[in-house]
């Protein structure tokens, strides 16, 4: 299994099931900084219309291309299902940002054979270990 890091380093589209119109909510800005930082972003969210200037989608499913992690802002009941989700659609990998974590999505996760991070916050990540997509 790849490290948070290596996860992150080697995405480059990510969609973010929770994305927040809210800007002083870390559904909002954790996005947000990783678009100013190079990644494409797809928020999910099934009551926005569009967040950040992307267009959002109501499920993982309705996303027409691939997706390289999906990064989960919703409470632990509902990140269980997004990790089902996440299998089904063939995403490599699954983010829990800080404060969800869960056996059973775990579990999901590595009968699946995907990489699978929790508790972590990406933005965080991404500062600590100075990643950038822009060329």
């Amino acid at each position: 299994m790849r490290s948070p890091q290596q996860i992150l380093a080697e995405a480059r589209t990510i969609a973010v099931v929770g994305a927040s119109r809210d800007p002083a909510k870390p559904a909002h800005s954790v996005p947000a900084q990783l678009i100013r930082h190079g990644w494409q972003v797809i928020p999910v969210n099934p009551r926005a219309r569009e967040i950040f200037g992307v267009p959002t989608v109501a499920s993982l499913a309705e996303i027409a291309v691939p997706i390289d992690l999906v990064d989960v802002f919703r409470p632990v009941p509902e990140a269980i299902d997004v990790v089902r989700e996440a299998v089904r659609i063939g995403a490599p990998a699954v983010w829990l940002q800080s404060g969800i974590t869960s056996a059973e999505a775990r579990e999901i996760a590595a009968a699946a054979g995907i990489d699978y991070v929790e508790d972590r916050c990406l933005a965080v990540e991404r500062a600590l270990a100075g990643l950038t997509r822009r060329a």
